[in-house]
């Protein structure tokens, strides 16, 4: 059943009271989220205890593969509960906040004056996900980027590369070198996706994947098949190493956390493996930087990758005073008690924390990055992700051709 059909009474979709008031801040979640309940727990036991005190915190959990249907037969019964996690699927997402059934963070967090309290490119993440308007909130938030050995680096003299050309270039000599110049994970096939759709953003530009989701372009497009071919062709000089297509996403990290690989392009998910006990290179030995620009391109380097993870939203028919009371209080302190255990989220952490130097860059570019991009199956069809996926290891090794490659996930996009 869509969320688009539903009858939804008795909802509002800014800021303002609905339906019943709520005699408990429940929050339903997905199970596999171990990270968010930690610290609402320790907000209980300090900056938010006025407010558990007022409405009580509950969490209940079901799978995530059932999470979209839950949230479908309880916004039908008009019983979303005051917070619950966002579904696996956005545009479901996307119908329940164009059904008025979410609050409107914009104008909820103003009213409470703590709209200053998340930062800016995880909202311009959320509303890109979700249809336009901010009515999740960033529990998690993750940048992309390209991890690169520093010692690696330095002792060969690379510069840290602001150019598609000159990532190319260094990728030639790390790999005559001995190195495997890109580690990526050709079994999982998103890592090398995640490369198609960055440079597509530093070429096309910020909306190069919107405009495939709207019908105003094809992946077919000459345009489009360039970023795919770019993509290609580092595979075609072996910049991928010979294991691409079997490397699972674990031997991927390996291969970067060993020295064997100078570069990784990834998440800031990463943090929790470079900072662990399994990193021979040692974190102080790594870094990032952002996916270089391409000649000539519409978008801008400043314009990081980002998801948000774990979001979750409020429900507008269970807005009252006190939910109100919970919501100000995790906007204004949910972003440092997270930072205190190593979580870097998209709620606006203004307090000193004792980081590892490579997480505090992290969040300091979180902190003051103004405008995101998404992912290349972000806006697909789930038909066309995992066509994407299972077939991006086929056009790194040259057994797709770019057109090929892209005619296919074309052809899901448009027959779902």
């Amino acid at each position: 059943m869509s969320v688009g059909a539903l009858a939804l009474a008795g909802c509002s979709g800014g800021g303002g009271g609905g339906g019943s008031t709520p005699s408990a801040f429940e929050f339903l979640k997905n199970a596999e989220n171990t990270t968010t309940e930690p610290v609402l727990d320790a907000l209980i036991d300090g900056a938010c205890a006025e407010q558990n005190e007022a409405l009580p915190l509950e969490v209940s959990s079901v799978p995530q593969a059932e999470l979209d249907a839950q949230i479908q037969l309880l916004a039908s019964q008009g019983g979303l509960p005051p917070m619950f996690s966002a579904g696996g699927n956005p545009a479901e997402g996307a119908r329940l906040a164009e059904a008025g059934a979410l609050v409107d963070f914009d104008e909820a967090l103003t009213d409470l004056g703590m709209r200053d309290k998340i930062a800016p490119g995880a909202v311009s993440t959320i509303e890109k996900l979700y249809g336009g308007g901010f009515n999740f909130l960033p529990f998690q938030y993750n940048i992309e980027g390209i991890w690169y050995n520093t010692q690696i680096f330095e002792e060969n003299g690379w510069e840290v590369p602001e150019t598609w050309d000159d990532l190319v270039e260094i990728a030639g000599e790390a790999k005559a070198a001995g190195l495997t110049p890109f580690s990526a994970s050709g079994e999982q096939g998103w890592p090398l996706t995640r490369l198609v759709s960055t440079y597509l953003f530093r070429s096309v530009g910020p909306d190069a994947l919107q405009k495939v989701a709207d019908g105003e372009a094809k992946l077919t497009d000459p345009e489009y098949v360039e970023a795919a071919a770019a993509i290609a062709d580092l595979g075609a000089q072996g910049y991928f190493g010979d294991n691409v297509t079997s490397l699972d996403i674990d031997g991927s990290y390996n291969l970067f956390l060993t020295g064997q690989a100078p570069m990784i392009y990834m998440g800031s998910w990463i943090l929790g493996n470079i900072n662990g006990d399994g990193n021979e290179v040692g974190a102080e030995n790594m870094s990032f930087f952002p996916f270089p620009a391409v000649e000539g391109g519409a978008g801008s380097i400043d314009q990081y990758p980002s998801n948000v993870g774990l979001p979750a939203t409020f429900s507008a028919d269970a807005y009252s005073d006190d939910v109100a009371g919970w919501l100000g209080c995790i906007a204004e302190n949910y972003g440092n008690a997270a930072l205190q255990e190593g979580q870097i989220t998209g709620f606006v952490a203004d307090e000193e924390a004792d980081l590892p130097e490579i997480s505090q860059k992290v969040a300091d570019t979180i902190a003051t990055s103004t405008d995101s991009v998404l992912w290349f199956e972000a806006l697909f069809p789930a038909k066309a992700s995992q066509i994407s996926s299972t077939n991006a290891a086929l056009l790194a090794t040259g057994q797709l051709t770019p057109e090929e490659f892209m005619t296919l996930v074309q052809d899901a996009i448009d027959n779902p």
